[in-house]
């Protein structure tokens, strides 16, 4: 088909291209026709895009963009048909008009530019500016250059399934006030966003405030036919924003902000044992997702201190009772290892195992447990796992279904089926300090007659041991570094996940200092003292 090519072949080419093939039938044509009129196609370019490549392929989707072509603009990309899409509603639903585009210095492939536009709906207009960046590539088949595609291209809080609209408001502002008075805005809290959305969403109604006209990000409805508040980007006609009262605490939020800062892909969540509030909700993700509500990771060795009271609710084992620590142990053919450099102790007990976080002592249980008993225990003692906390903002309750095989020996170290976010993990801390399981709450349960989710909590006895190991693995244990120095009532679990498909493991950390309990994860960031501890470290030393 390279050689010479017949003339209805061609026509037939260019049948394709106006049926709206795109890109690929376009280089096909391209070659056919590029061949100097020898009947030897031109060489195909493979490889990264060039500089001359780069500037070439920006400049031609930024001119059709300005001009309020979506299609042409589009056709530069490799997902013509996703981009039409949310480029149409850039100018029909956003009412996004005189768009001007400066291309920053290129950095190789990725090219960052500012966008100066106007926003303007039934006769109010505001200047819109905001900067975002785009890569080129070359395209599979076409091999043409090509900007690769993702909503953040358009703007960059923008995600896939988002769209952006101009209107009434879904729901009127709120100013959301924290426990010591302290208005909390996005501004001075900014991974907040999320959440001060979601509280705007459900109780802005409710809060005494009037809608106005924004240009808003709306997120696409997930598979439960839920979906996200709209996240507001301009006000064109400014509401009147209703008072909202939260459990949140301004200077705990303040640490939790700056602790998250230091790590990529950080999530911490603090409250308070006694009453059940949450503290502080932070996250530190390019992506903007609020891991730190509604993650589901395994939580890794965190979830030995749910694994230690089933088997003392359970009168499997006690605190002072043996748990040996051996180099491996194997669970019906797989073989399971403790970190690197965990010496063996045949004669440990569960708080040796615990402080130490042998993995292997709590599968060598495996045998003794039953496909339930974690899951129970997870339920009744703890309120994990029965979705049916009502926290004011939507949150993941956790997840320990019962397991047959290995997974059962696999979820008594926080591993298999087991999935946990820092909302649960910091709720599962303060449970086991005080033996009380009291839902998590954002916002006061009396505005709008929510009933919070109810658990049995744990005997005293167990509350007992439980402080006791974790106060050691505190003092002395794996979580000692990072909580060394801190005065007071203090306990800790230390944590690390696998996870597919990352270099590291998941960091994760828990632990209470008073009458603040937290936890926190870090994606991808190895031992639980390299990342996530040091940021629920920070948060307990600054939360008061």
């Amino acid at each position: 088909m390279r050689g010479g090519v017949k003339g209805a072949v061609i026509g037939g080419v260019c049948a394709v291209m106006l049926g709206g093939a795109g890109y690929g039938a376009y280089n096909f044509l391209h070659a056919l026709s590029d061949d100097g009129g020898t009947g030897v196609a031109a060489s195909v370019k493979s490889g990264p895009p060039d500089g001359g490549e780069v500037k070439d392929a920006t400049g031609k989707f930024f001119a059709a963009w300005e001009k309020g072509d979506a299609a042409t603009a589009a056709s530069y990309t490799n997902y013509p048909e996703a981009a039409r899409r949310l480029l149409t509603a850039y100018g029909d639903d956003a009412h996004i008009t005189k768009v001007r585009i400066t291309p920053g210095t290129a950095d190789g492939r990725t090219v960052p530019f500012s966008v100066r536009a106007t926003v303007s709906y039934r006769g109010r207009s505001e200047p819109l500016h905001y900067r975002t960046s785009l890569t080129v590539v070359r395209g599979a088949n076409s091999h043409r250059p090509l900007v690769d595609w993702r909503p953040s291209v358009v703007h960059p809080r923008l995600r896939e399934g988002d769209t952006l609209v101009t209107g009434a408001a879904a729901a009127p502002p709120i100013e959301a006030v924290g426990r010591e008075g302290t208005v909390l805005t996005e501004e001075k809290y900014p991974s907040l966003g999320p959440v001060l959305d979601e509280l705007r969403k459900r109780y802005g109604d409710k809060a005494g405030g009037r809608a106005g006209v924004e240009l808003a990000v709306r997120h696409e409805a997930g598979a439960d036919g839920g979906q996200a508040a709209d996240t507001p980007l301009l006000t064109l006609v400014k509401g009147r924003a209703g008072r909202l009262t939260t459990t949140l605490g301004a200077s705990a939020q303040a640490a939790a902000e700056t602790a998250v800062r230091k790590y990529t892909d950080a999530s911490v969540v603090a409250v308070q044992p006694s009453t059940g509030e949450i503290l502080a909700v932070a996250n530190h993700r390019s992506d903007g997702f609020d891991a730190a509500l509604l993650g589901e990771r395994a939580p890794g060795s965190t979830m030995k201190i749910v694994s230690a009271a089933a088997l003392i609710d359970n009168g499997l084992a006690t605190a002072n009772g043996p748990a040996p620590c051996p180099a491996t142990a194997v669970s019906l053919s797989q073989t399971f290892h403790n970190l690197k450099d965990l010496r063996p102790d045949e004669h440990a007990t569960l708080s040796d195992s615990f402080a130490r976080s042998c993995n292997t002592a709590f599968v060598k249980f495996a045998d003794e447990v039953r496909p339930d008993t974690l899951t129970k225990e997870a339920e009744e003692r703890f309120g994990l796992g029965r979705n049916d906390w009502r926290i004011g903002v939507p949150s993941f309750d956790g997840r320990v279904p019962a397991a047959g095989g290995s997974d059962k020996a696999a979820g008594l170290i926080g591993q298999g089926q087991v999935q946990m976010s820092p909302l649960n993990m910091a709720s599962v801390t303060a449970t086991a300090m005080t033996g009380a399981f009291r839902q998590p709450v954002l916002v006061p349960l009396e505005l709008d007659h929510r009933e919070p989710a109810h658990a049995r909590g744990l005997p005293s006895g167990t509350v007992a041991q439980l402080r006791g190991m974790m106060n050691r693995t505190a003092r002395s244990g794996t979580a000692a570094a990072v909580m060394a120095g801190m005065s007071g009532d203090i306990g800790a679990k230390t944590g690390s996940a696998e996870a597919a498909g990352l270099a590291k493991s998941d960091s994760w950390f828990a632990g209470y200092r008073g009458d603040v309990a937290a936890a926190a994860l870090v994606q991808d960031g190895g031992h639980g003292i390299d990342a996530a501890g040091p940021i629920v470290a920070s948060v307990l030393r600054n939360a008061g």
